[in-house]
């Protein structure tokens, strides 16, 4: 029995190389498409970048892993055999769903399938176990419901803060640039670039040394106690270097886009591993102590070992990393998901391949009502100065470019920031 159940185990890892490669192929757009759409850098250079932070990001990755092991389910009240049920059903669905969505060039969330096929799962399988095994036993008792809300809420709660912030920022970046920023460049280029650089290290390395694993509890105690002495350190060097590279005649935003495509790679990395490969780790967590002290029997041994925190050897995740990074400069799919996002936010009219939904139309026109009462609001003399700002004849892009710079940046520093804060 134990020799089916390694199998098992073998076959899910075997999945996961293909999840990895699937969900890369989907997931790349996010951190590619404001470098390509802004023609940033050449393709070869920017995917360079982006590998370098998917792999180091794979590396240090461990903090997300729990979400598979207990974030969704109350493994206490499963069996072996339950959970190795739940976990193959989740992997070969997420493969299959995110080839499909691939092929179609359309693009998806990665945490969002993950969640939700665990979350399916378990209810099936909870719905078999209250019929036939515990009929003494309810949902809250199988499913980790605060957890999996909680999860559930974030996703879409980070859709509105993403919304919100990026067109705020957005609208400030743009009031300060203008569409032709060259001219107005100067001395803001500088503070603009220490303020995204020091956003990127503030997020990605005072937020993120937790789960480091070169960090001693010293150092932590250290970083926690010193972070505004770090972060404003950081502000006045990254200003002071940005501003010496616009006089060197170095264009600082495509040296903002590079550092915010790595960070943003690195920050995926870091946070949507657990969708590729926690599920296999876990079915490796759960063969091993069903192996150590399950005395045989699948059916009633039950997995509570698996509420402990996760403790996943770096091999793993190097192994992962490089899956990763293979995928993301080698798969075509990728790169056809990317044109679709890169369509969809271009600054200007063209053939999109997805037609709007009566939904989107009614946003569109709230959104329309709320800039014509924001506008009546406004005295004239500064609904002057915000039109020759907002001009958007005097757009400055790159050849074949889908937007400017000033956006591309934007996007990606605030991404970044999101998703570093919420793993």
């Amino acid at each position: 029995m134990e020799l089916l159940f390694l199998c098992v185990v073998v076959f899910l890892f075997l999945l996961a190389v293909f999840d990895l490669s699937v969900g890369v192929s989907n997931d790349a757009v996010n951190f590619l498409n404001s470098a390509m759409g802004s023609k940033a850098a050449p393709f070869n250079r920017i995917i360079i970048v982006a590998s370098i932070g998917v792999f180091l990001g794979a590396a240090m990755s461990n903090g997300m892993m729990d979400i598979a092991r207990h974030g969704i389910f109350r493994p206490e009240h499963f069996s072996f055999y339950d959970l190795m049920c739940i976990f193959m059903a989740v992997i070969v669905t997420d493969v299959i769903l995110l080839d499909i969505f691939n092929s179609l060039g359309m693009p998806t969330s990665t945490t969002v399938s993950m969640v939700f096929e665990l979350l399916g799962a378990t209810f099936v399988v909870s719905l078999i176990k209250m019929a036939t095994d515990t009929p003494d036993l309810g949902f809250n008792d199988l499913l980790n419901t605060e957890k999996a809300l909680s999860v559930i809420l974030g996703i879409f709660l980070s859709v509105a803060i993403a919304f919100f912030f990026g067109t705020i920022v957005q609208f400030i970046a743009r009031l300060v640039f203008s569409f032709n920023y060259r001219s107005h460049l100067k001395w803001k280029i500088g503070i603009f670039g220490g303020i995204c650089a020091t956003a990127i290290v503030y997020f990605l390395l005072i937020k993120g040394t937790k789960d480091l694993a070169f960090m001693t509890p010293e150092l932590k105690v250290w970083i926690n106690g010193h972070t505004m002495v770090i972060i404003l350190c950081c502000l006045a060097g990254f200003t002071l270097l940005m501003q010496l590279l616009h006089a060197l005649r170095v264009n600082v935003l495509k040296v903002i886009v590079m550092m915010g495509t790595f960070a943003l790679a690195m920050a995926f990395a870091g946070n949507d591993l657990v969708n590729f490969i926690g599920v296999p780790l876990s079915g490796l967590s759960a063969f091993t102590d069903y192996a150590a002290n399950g005395n045989g029997d699948p059916h009633t041994y039950l997995m509570g070992a698996l509420n402990g925190p996760s403790d996943t050897s770096v091999w793993f995740l190097i192994g992962a990393g490089v899956i990763m990074v293979v995928s993301l400069a080698t798969s075509r799919k990728a790169r056809k998901v990317s044109q679709t996002e890169i369509g969809l936010g271009s600054q200007e009219a063209g053939d999109e391949m997805f037609g709007s939904s009566r939904i989107g139309r009614r946003f569109v026109r709230w959104a329309i009502h709320l800039v014509n009462w924001a506008r009546n609001a406004t005295p004239p003399s500064v609904r002057r100065w915000i039109n020759r700002r907002f001009n958007i004849d005097e757009t400055i892009m790159d050849q074949g470019a889908a937007f400017d710079l000033v956006r591309g940046s934007v996007n990606l520093v605030l991404a970044g920031a999101l998703i570093a804060l919420g793993t």
